[in-house]
Order: C-alpha cells, then structure tokens, then sequence
C-alpha cells in the first residue's frame, strides 16, 4: 500500500474519463453515501490499479471516483443487509448511476456475484489503510440570506480506534517476498490490515510484516490462537 506524498497529490489531481472531468475530494470520517455498486473480477486481476498496485480480486478493495486513495469503507448491501469493509486503491466505476465498484472478494461477501449490482451504503471509516473512529462536534452557523436560515453541521476529529498490539506474521529479507505476504493478509478477516517495518539484524536488512488493528492485548493473544499462522507472536507499538 503506497501511501507516499506523491502518491496522494498525483492521485488528488482532477482527471478525465470519457470527457467528463472527476475532482477527487477529501471527506469526513462518518460520511455515508448510497448508491448502486458493481464488482470487477478476473478480466482486471493483475492489471495496475489507480494508485500503482496489483488489482487482486480476492484482495477487500473497491474503485471510486473522487474518495481518496486508501480510504477505508463499509459497504451495506441494502438488500440483505450484509456489510464488508474494503479499502480504496482504483477510480471508477464510469458507468452512469453506478456509485463503486468492489473486487470479487467484496462481492462475494455481500452476496453479489450473481446479481452483478446491488444498492448500498457507503460510510467512511478511516484514511491511510487504517480505521478511525469520530468524536461528533456540533456547531450551528447562520447563514446571512433574506430568511436568516439556521443550519447545523457537524465536524469530526478522527481518533485511532485502535490499541497498541499488534501481531507479528513474517520476518523477511526480500522486499518482494514480505509484500506477498502483506498482500496476503492485509485486510484479514476484513478487520486487520498489514503493514512492514523495516529492521535490522547484525547483518541483513530484515522486513517484517505486522497485522494490525487488535484493540488490546488479549484480542491479539486470541488472535494467535485461533489463526495457528505459524510463528507469529505479540508486538507493541
């Protein structure tokens, strides 16, 4: 996941698709949105997404055509009520009335595939691949109009949600190979992301990949239990 400055000002610039011009947007934590979201599959899998990754169909990502890159979303499946939380790493969908577009992973598990399209709910999450909760703060402007019209808005300050454990899954010495593996588990559970820190042993450069997200402690010792990953043991930030 690259979330370099370059990244976000090259990704940030308004563009065109089909000659209609898109101005990518930054938004509130707790903004929601709805619409009709499609999925994309296999005809896309390996192909470079907007920001410079790997289209992975089985990965928990969406397109969208103005939220920043690596936003973190809840998609609703209106229908049956079923959500996922996906991160966005491409623009689109451009097809008229659609609102996003999921990977095959997401779809599957709104219980989408067949139908192709479903409506939803977007809420916005977090930013940078990571999840924020928002603390509400209301404030009422008046707005200077013939009929003195009093309006309400509402700000919010993002706040990490989570602690500070997190759970060692891999020690590498290539690169290549420690993004694989955070590949591989970034979204897991559709709850934990991957991230890699780099260090050093006496010798080598040493690339780990962290799963992050565990509330405290306990969550993090419960993970390890369940999962079985092999070697993986509790860190703290």
């Amino acid at each position: 996941m690259n979330n370099s400055k370059a990244m976000h000002r090259a990704t940030m610039r308004p563009y065109y698709v089909g000659g209609k011009k898109y101005y990518p947007s930054s938004v509130r934590i707790g903004t929601k949105y709805r619409g009709i979201a499609s999925w994309y599959g296999d005809d896309f899998h390996g192909n470079l997404t907007s920001n410079g990754e790997r289209y992975n169909m089985f990965s928990y990502t969406a397109a969208h055509k103005t939220l920043p890159m690596n936003t973190m979303v809840k998609v609703t499946n209106l229908r049956n009520h079923k959500s996922v939380v996906v991160r966005i790493n491409d623009r689109g969908p451009f097809v008229p009335n659609r609102i996003i577009d999921l990977s095959y992973a997401a779809a599957k598990t709104l219980g989408m595939i067949s139908t192709g399209t479903a409506p939803v709910e977007i809420t916005v999450l977090g930013f940078n691949g990571k999840i924020y909760s928002s603390k509400p703060v209301h404030k009422t402007t008046l707005i200077n109009s013939p009929k003195k019209i009093a309006t309400k808005t509402t700000e919010y300050i993002a706040k990490p949600q989570f602690g500070e454990f997190g759970v060692q899954i891999g020690a590498f010495k290539d690169l290549k190979k420690a993004n694989a593996y955070k590949k591989r588990y970034n979204n897991y559970l559709n709850r934990y992301y991957a991230i890699i820190e780099r260090s050093h042993d006496n010798v080598f450069e040493v690339y780990r990949v962290i799963l992050k997200g565990f509330k405290n402690e306990k969550e993090a010792r419960d993970f390890i239990n369940s999962s079985k990953i092999p070697n993986a043991f509790i860190v703290k930030n």
